[in-house]
């Protein structure tokens, strides 16, 4: 799935990211809330996780906003208030569920997986992904050709993930270091290029051979079918 988490402690969004990542997530992390509603804007996602207290833009706020403008992608607001009083103002600002910090990771990762499920069984974020002969399983993680499984690392499928959700369109070395690495600068090497080499060389052994297309000096996108 595609999760923003919208977490202004460091440490605590770094360990919540990469325990998701681990979980074959694909993960952005906003440090406020004008972030987050900027993201939004940008890219879609399956769950968004908000911190209730951030600055520029609460939790609530930016819940509010976004129900405000009909984006309805499910939401697990996370806030050290446990009074039920706050339990209600975020259900009722269009919270889908809320967690009460100090949590355990496993439960955090429970809730979003149930979410995911919920968002798909209604119809809201779709749980596969086609392209040509290629299909994409965001649930299991797994990309086939012809029924055929094409065994691809994290990156690889988060790579394949945002070309295919650009429907044919260029998608940017910078958006990709973005939305894949979190990267919100140039780290200056061929992390892209080298990571693109080798999804290109899996899929054309898998039966996709030149499914993905080079745009000169700007970025990648798939080839029409």
């Amino acid at each position: 799935m595609r999760i923003l988490l919208a977490e202004d402690d460091p440490q605590a969004a770094e360990f919540v990211a990469r325990g998701l990542r681990d979980l074959g997530h694909s993960v952005t992390v906003a440090a406020d809330g004008r972030d987050a509603l900027q993201i939004t804007q940008l890219h879609d996602h399956d769950v968004l996780v908000l911190d209730r207290m951030m600055p520029v833009h609460d939790g609530i706020q930016v819940l509010r906003a976004l129900r405000s403008a009909q984006v309805h992608v499910p939401v697990l607001l996370l806030t050290a208030l446990g009074r039920i009083e706050d339990r209600v103002e975020g259900l009722e600002a269009g919270a889908d569920d809320y967690l009460v910090k100090p949590f355990a990771f496993a439960e955090l990762a429970a809730r979003v997986q149930a979410l995911g499920r919920r968002s798909s069984n209604a119809g809201g974020s779709t749980t596969q992904l086609m392209w040509g002969v290629l299909r994409m399983d965001l649930l299991r993680r797994e990309v086939t050709c012809g029924g055929e499984r094409i065994a691809l690392q994290p990156r690889e499928f988060a790579l394949l993930e945002e070309l295919i959700r650009g429907g044919g369109k260029t998608i940017t070395r910078t958006m990709l270091l973005e939305t894949v690495w979190e990267f919100h600068f140039d780290p200056r090497t061929n992390i892209v290029e080298t990571h693109m080499s080798r999804l290109r060389g899996k899929l054309a052994e898998g039966g996709a051979k030149d499914i993905i297309e080079t745009v000169r000096g700007v970025g990648y996108r798939m080839r029409a079918v």
